[in-house]
């Protein structure tokens, strides 16, 4: 029997404005798992899971259950969306066959995009030092 997700951390990139945009937009929505959002790289993060590759991290999203599953890329994603009230039933979908293309793409868009918002030689984020700061929310 698999074991239970009872609280998900989400590890964003700071330096991102995409990211951060989304960052405080599952912070509005209500979770029927708890979601602690860290910075990637950062000392917390790295406090938190020791053993994970943390320079990965800053590459694609990854989201860690209390009892150790990781999630990256598309799976991160879908994860993120199952622990919301209004979003659980999409993630079931995404997560089959029919979705599975969807997610994907929305997946690969948003990396794009994240990727052109950075600019060029700034993939890997500044959170490499460990002194990532969380943004606060905008305006």
């Amino acid at each position: 029997m698999p074991t239970p997700v009872g609280r998900l951390t989400v590890l964003y990139d700071a330096d991102c404005p995409l990211c951060v945009h989304l960052r405080h937009w599952l912070l509005r929505q209500r979770q029927l798992v708890p979601l602690d959002l860290v910075p990637a790289g950062s000392q917390e993060a790295r406090r938190r899971f020791p053993a994970l590759d943390h320079a990965a991290t800053l590459r694609e999203i990854t989201v860690v259950g209390d009892r150790g599953q990781v999630y990256r890329e598309t799976s991160a994603w879908i994860a993120c969306l199952w622990a919301l009230a209004d979003h659980r039933a999409k993630a079931h979908w995404l997560a089959t066959p029919a979705g599975q293309p969807f997610a994907r793409m929305t997946v690969l868009t948003a990396a794009k995009w994240r990727a052109a918002l950075k600019g060029p030689g700034q993939e890997d984020g500044s959170c490499a030092d460990g002194r990532c700061e969380v943004p606060g929310p905008p305006g």
